[in-house]
């Protein structure tokens, strides 16, 4: 039910109010009658109870008072002889006179508070009529697609609660409409970093396939390493369109993870084996540290690959013959790992944008898409985490993440 309708009780009030007028002057209407048919009856009769002292003086005054509170009814004949039927009429002309005129201010009285009550109940229609026009106008407006309109309610009225909604409402498909133009823009964006990213090792591959068909001459040693050239680009096209058809999953809010208890140090364990023969290739030591196991609830195989791609971004920044740190640590609020390299660092201004997709910062290698750590980032807060980086050129870096245990 519409609460605190403030208008409506205003109304309730006034139309309360003017029925309590009504009563109050009725019945002092009523009294004042009352006074004015007493007061008749009481001079005619002690006029006539004068006149029968006069005439009769033995009479005493106490006889004529029991005849006065007698409950004996009068012989009718004795007023049809006057011409007066007292079941429509009082014998005393006065009273019928005033009984006429007490009709008719009755009657005006009683119009005049109904034709109150009528012009406000009319007025609070009107004011009401003319707030639902506005919001039907209002409604137009929003289904022609325009937000620019002003119907925020601070008042609390009957109709306040539906005006507030409906400025929700609006809001939201504001809100909507903005974010289905900023999803456009960055869709547009994405095909084109999409097609930059592909265009470079397609046009590298068509290049060296012209290479070998056009010279038929060519000696086995150039031609392997074309071949071997032209493998490695279809391995990074096949890399990139894999993680982007990951991240479109997450765009379209279509991953569906599992909820299982899942051991921090089998997580990293599992990461460090997508990663190892990386490692190896660069001579870097892997190592991890943890005081307790610590347990989340998350998709173990998600999660697995968001780790394995940070770890991929640390190793390919980091120096060869040098190491990775690996800490685990819980609380009674998170579950914490953190990953620190000891290689170039990342550049200060490169530092607020390493987590947008396709973002290659200036020692990025030139393999590298910019996407990992996008992606990896995408899956963490999927699982109720967080992840952020400190690093400092010359000096390595470290990715930290929590999973928060509520």
């Amino acid at each position: 039910m519409l609460e605190n309708k403030i208008h409506l009780k205003k109304y309730l009030c006034l139309s309360f109010l003017v029925l309590f007028i009504f009563m109050i002057l009725a019945n002092f209407f009523f009294f004042y009658q009352y006074r004015t048919y007493t007061k008749n009856y009481n001079y005619k009769l002690g006029t006539v109870i004068s006149l029968v002292k006069e005439e009769y003086p033995k009479v005493k005054e106490e006889d004529l008072i029991a005849i006065l509170n007698s409950k004996d009814i009068p012989v009718d004949d004795i007023f049809h002889e006057y011409g007066i039927d007292i079941d429509k009429e009082s014998f005393i002309l006065e009273n019928n006179q005033k009984f006429s005129l007490f009709c008719i201010i009755y009657n005006v009285l009683l119009i005049a508070a109904t034709g109150s009550l009528l012009f406000l109940y009319l007025h609070h229609e009107k004011k009401q009529d003319k707030e639902i026009r506005k919001l039907v106008a209002c409604m137009e407006e929003i289904n022609k697609k325009n937000y620019a309109i002003d119907i925020d309610e601070n008042s609390e009225d009957e109709l306040s609660i539906l005006k507030n909604e409906i400025y929700k409402t609006m809001i939201m498909l504001k809100e909507v409409a903005s974010n289905s133009e900023e999803d456009k823009l960055k869709l547009k964006d994405s095909l084109s970093d999409i097609s930059h990213q592909l265009k470079t090792p397609l046009t590298s591959i068509n290049i060296m396939l012209d290479n070998i068909l056009e010279d038929k001459e060519m000696d086995s040693a150039t031609k392997e390493k074309f071949i071997v050239n032209i493998k490695r680009e279809i391995t990074n096209i096949s890399s990139l369109v894999g993680e982007l058809l990951k991240l479109s999953k997450f765009d379209a809010n279509v991953v569906t993870m599992e909820k299982k208890e899942v051991s921090l140090k089998e997580l990293v364990r599992l990461a460090i084996l997508n990663v190892e023969m990386m490692a190896e290739l660069k001579n870097i030591e892997i190592k991890v540290e943890y005081s307790n196991e610590g347990k989340i609830q998350g998709d173990l195989k998600w999660q697995a690959e968001a780790i394995t791609n940070i770890l991929k971004n640390c190793i390919e920044h980091s120096k060869e013959k040098s190491r990775l740190l690996i800490k685990i640590d819980t609380n009674k609020v998170y579950s914490s790992i953190s990953i620190k390299d000891y290689g170039k660092g990342i550049a200060k201004k490169d530092l607020p944008h390493i987590f947008e997709r396709f973002y290659k910062g200036k020692n990025s290698s030139s393999d590298s898409v910019g996407i990992g750590l996008s992606l990896a980032k995408a899956i963490i807060e999927k699982n109720n985490g967080t992840i952020t980086v400190d690093s400092k050129e010359g000096y390595g870096t470290t990715f930290t993440i929590k999973y928060y245990l509520w």
